[in-house]
């Protein structure tokens, strides 16, 4: 993932952070249980569950779909250190929910490897890769860094996604670990 530095980065998380703060305080950030639980197996092999997920409120549907997932795995956390990560991770909320493009959040716990995954509707893959790019601080300070890595899919939607994997498209293979597969 090529990111931007720091000195670029820190004044981008800090006003999505204030952003973050006015969409609070207008209530237009929700926390949706519908998807809570829903297990996605992805066509590396892997599956994860969503333990959360994130919405915001918009008063017009994107003009400019996309899908944006990510990954990471935390460094030397096991065991119990996930349940605390996935109970502290709200507290993150205002480096992503203030940005511009946000749409919406589901939260994947970590899969059999240990590697979390967020998937997202974002309006805008150039808003989505630019959101990205300034979140790869925060996850370098927690995450193996070569663990780092994000796809974004213009033109679709996540429920889209995860409803009918093939609208993406060729082939499904191995190494593609940020596409879904099938979930119930």
């Amino acid at each position: 993932m090529e990111h931007l530095r720091l000195r670029a980065a820190l004044p981008r998380l800090a006003a999505c952070a204030g952003r973050t703060a006015v969409q609070f305080a207008r209530r237009r950030i929700r926390f949706p249980r519908g998807q809570v639980g829903r297990r996605v197996r992805f066509a590396d092999g892997s599956t994860a569950s969503i333990y959360r997920e994130t919405v915001m409120e918009l008063p017009a549907a994107p003009l400019n779909p996309c899908v944006l997932i990510v990954q990471f795995r935390l460094r030397r956390v096991r065991g119990v250190g996930h349940r605390l990560f996935r109970a502290e991770s709200w507290l993150n909320t205002p480096l992503f929910a203030g940005f511009p493009g946000f749409v919406s959040k589901l939260w994947f716990a970590a899969d059999e490897s240990g590697v979390y995954r967020g998937l997202y509707d974002w309006d805008g893959p150039d808003q989505a890769d630019a959101y990205v790019r300034a979140l790869w601080w925060p996850l370098a300070l927690v995450s193996e860094l070569d663990s780092i890595h994000h796809r974004v899919l213009p033109g679709l939607r996540r429920d889209d996604v995860l409803a009918d994997p093939t609208c993406v498209d060729g082939p499904a293979a191995p190494d593609q670990w940020w596409r879904p597969q099938e979930s119930w």
